[in-house]
């Protein structure tokens, strides 16, 4: 399995850019998974629905099945910041495991960065960022040895990622 991160704040793009790497990844032949931070309080139920109604009697976890779909709701008493290590083994194996949002993991990152977005980089005080995925490599504030990324090009760095995937490589995973 190989796992790469997505870096960087909020309006930078990282959704639209993993969403089109799903894609070719896909259109490669390969299967990819997404894990997604959230950090707002977030819900995928519904109130009155009987998932809904299950969690607020007290269930610890509600799985819900059907032909197409299987979803997990685990309830936590108290707040829990989940690590990719503890979230992946969740997933099946997979050939790609892109995961969107874990800006301080230690995992291989692609930073994305726009200026329009008018925030900081994160690639000067984070060495796990192998990459920048960017609108205008001229527009860095500060020099860098990663390698710079076209996030206008998801075919590019969807190739870049396929290029160089032993960096990406888990060695714990057996695919």
């Amino acid at each position: 399995m190989h796992v790469v991160g997505f870096a960087g704040y909020s309006g930078s793009g990282k959704t639209t850019l993993v969403e089109q790497l799903v894609g070719h990844l896909r259109r490669a032949g390969l299967v990819a998974s997404v894990i997604k931070h959230a950090h707002h309080n977030f819900d995928i139920d519904h109130p009155g629905k009987d998932s809904w109604r299950h969690r607020k009697a007290g269930a610890h976890e509600v799985l819900v099945a059907s032909t197409y779909l299987v979803a997990l709701q685990r309830e936590s008493a108290k707040p829990v910041e989940h690590t990719v290590d503890e979230l992946l083994p969740m997933l099946h194996k997979v050939d790609w495991v892109l995961v969107e949002g874990f800006k301080h993991a230690p995992i291989p990152k692609i930073e994305v960065w726009r200026q329009s977005a008018g925030k900081p980089v994160c690639y000067p005080d984070d060495a796990h960022i192998l990459a920048i995925a960017t609108d205008d490599l001229h527009s860095l504030p500060q020099p860098t040895t990663a390698t710079i990324l076209d996030i206008n090009q998801p075919a590019a760095v969807a190739q870049w990622l396929l290029d160089n995937h032993l960096l990406f490589r888990r060695s714990d995973a057996s695919s």
